[in-house]
């Protein structure tokens, strides 16, 4: 099949979409015929995809059986973990394969128009798409905002490696702006099928029970451990670092996402310095809200920020895009840093926006150049001065 998508050939111009597919089962035959030195390395851009996916996962798997697990609670229903598993993917699954059937789509039809090579981008972002997803959302929604974000996103920019934004998290705040029904509020991040939910149930993110408890004055700590537990649920620290609250389909185990910054941090692939600096950012600024204590969201223990809506899900995957994110040394502890900072003082003080990571990630990507701009700078003018004395 080859010579029919080379030069000359009769499907010449779908070549770009020939050579993508043909690299993922075999290595390139290309030759570097220029001289001078060669660095060889097994690193490509799919294995650095593919380990991103493969991080994923254990996010995935859990947000399967926790909206399974979330939709058994509601309905007061007896399920068992199988029954579980196979609710929550019959939920999950639709969603992954729209994002990935329609951004893959929109993709290719850009490398065919330009003549470019496809990019192997898209396997993370498609799958990043899917899990910050609410598992109530209609497909066509999940299908516009992906067509948003990789035209918008990314293509305008000049494809993968030349946006300034995280494509996905771009996905996630045009839904939140464009159709603020399908993607907040206390009744979208519970599947009830066609089933009804129980009295007293009520389907309120854990960040949501924390802004009311500063509005009627009730202990943050109190709310969280009393919420559903006549059901059998809380929102107590344990179970939200488990994850076992209801949220978007991947974000709300803060454990899954530990376990996949240790493998992206062990393979190379995602910076420590931007985690570490991400939850710091927003402890120290818990700490800080601690000093204040103007309502009860602000009295609320700092460690409990850390475990609470997608911070942990976002700075792992979305703050260590490589494309967006800054790429000094210094300046990935700033980047970080601020992430976890600007969260925080969102979820805190604006009411409007309770889940502070998109925004932050979002804004923070605008100021990445900016910061390594004056890092490269100041790094210059200190070997200036070395240099003149």
């Amino acid at each position: 099949m080859k010579p029919n998508f080379e030069k000359g050939g009769k499907w010449e111009k779908f070549h770009t979409l020939y050579e993508g597919h043909r690299t993922i089962a075999f290595a390139p035959d290309l030759i570097t015929k220029s001289k001078g030195a060669q660095i060889k390395d097994a690193t490509d851009l799919k294995r650095v995809m593919i380990t991103v996916v493969i991080a994923m996962i254990p996010a995935l798997l859990f947000g399967i059986l926790n909206i399974g697990h979330q939709h058994f609670i509601a309905t007061g229903a007896e399920g068992t973990f199988l029954d579980k598993a196979i609710f929550g993917a019959l939920s999950v699954l639709p969603i992954l394969i729209v994002s990935y059937a329609v951004g893959l789509a929109t993709e290719f039809t850009f490398c065919v128009i330009r003549n470019h090579p496809i990019s192997e981008g898209y396997l993370v972002t498609g799958m990043l798409i899917a899990l910050v997803m609410p598992p109530f959302i209609p497909l066509w929604q999940v299908a516009l905002a992906t067509i948003f974000a990789v035209v918008i996103g990314k293509e305008v920019f000049g494809g993968t490696g030349m946006n300034i934004l995280n494509v996905a998290m771009t996905a996630r705040a045009f839904l939140y702006f464009a159709y603020p029904a399908q993607i907040s509020g206390d009744l979208v991040w519970t599947y009830l099928g066609d089933k009804t939910a129980v009295d007293g149930f009520s389907g309120a993110t854990a960040l949501a029970v924390a802004y009311n408890s500063s509005v009627d004055g009730t202990p943050v700590v109190e709310a969280l451990n009393s919420h559903n537990a006549a059901l059998g649920a809380d929102y107590s620290f344990m179970s939200m670092f488990m994850g076992w609250i209801p949220g978007s389909i991947g974000e709300t185990s803060t454990l899954m996402a530990l376990i996949g910054a240790v493998i992206l941090i062990a393979t190379g692939v995602a910076s420590w310095k931007i985690i570490v600096g991400g939850f710091s950012g927003a402890y120290a600024m818990g700490l800080i809200m601690n000093a204040l204590q103007v309502n009860e969201f602000m009295a609320m223990p700092a460690h409990y920020h850390l475990v609470m809506g997608g911070l942990a899900f976002g700075v792992v995957f979305m703050a260590t895009d490589p494309v967006s994110a800054a790429q000094t040394e210094l300046g990935k502890w700033i980047y970080g840093i601020l992430i976890g900072v600007l969260t925080v003082i969102i979820r805190v003080t604006n009411p409007a926006y309770p889940e502070g990571i998109m925004l932050a990630v979002l804004f923070m990507n605008v100021v990445a150049p900016l910061i390594d701009h004056y890092v490269v700078k100041a790094n210059k003018t200190r070997r200036l001065q070395r240099a003149t004395v």
